[in-house]
């Protein structure tokens, strides 16, 4: 569930190859060589050896080259030049910037409902059709159990959240006694 942060440079790389895919009608080819390119260099343990300074870069490039050789031209040459370009680290953030940028595309969002219990499916797409129509986008939402929560749900989508939890409603209760002026000596 992309909720992460991406810098402004994976943006900016991933931007570029996901219009050219879409100019050049190679999308879907693209998009799933993308996604195993992601699934590889972000794999426990075996990721990491494609972003170690102590190897040497053409053996991270061979290695990058063995793992790309089936994969869409246009994925090729991206990874070819973000090595030229020693950007191999935007490789750790393609899939999830690739899938934003579908997602926006297609006007559609994913997020999460954190609860206190599981919901249902009806309650989730209840929340997915309220909140998709308040957000012009079609929501797909993933449940997680969050028992602090004491009840309620609290909704993340991107950079929004929508907060009714008994949590979050006690703490905003707290903050406004907190905030709350006190009489003073002389009016008592």
């Amino acid at each position: 569930m992309p909720n992460t942060m991406l810098d402004p440079v994976t943006h900016r790389y991933a931007e570029a190859l996901f219009c050219l895919a879409r100019d050049e009608g190679v999308f879907d080819a693209v998009r799933a060589d993308v996604e195993r390119l992601g699934r590889e260099v972000n794999a426990d343990g075996v990721g990491d050896f494609f972003f170690d300074a102590r190897v040497s870069i053409e053996t991270r490039r061979e290695k990058m080259h063995a793992l790309t050789k089936t994969m869409h031209p246009f994925v090729q040459n991206f990874v070819n030049l973000l090595f030229d370009k020693r950007r191999e680290e935007v490789l750790r953030g393609l899939a999830e910037a690739f899938k934003a940028m579908a997602l926006e595309e297609a006007g559609a969002a994913e997020g999460v409902v954190e609860s206190a219990r599981p919901l249902g499916a009806a309650e989730i797409a209840e929340l997915e059709a309220g909140l998709g129509k308040k957000l012009g986008k079609r929501l797909s939402l993933e449940n997680r159990i969050r028992p602090e929560l004491l009840g309620g749900v609290r909704v993340i989508v991107g950079s929004k959240m929508v907060d009714h939890s008994l949590l979050g409603r006690l703490d905003g209760l707290k903050k406004g006694l907190l905030n709350a002026p006190l009489p003073s000596l002389a009016e008592a």
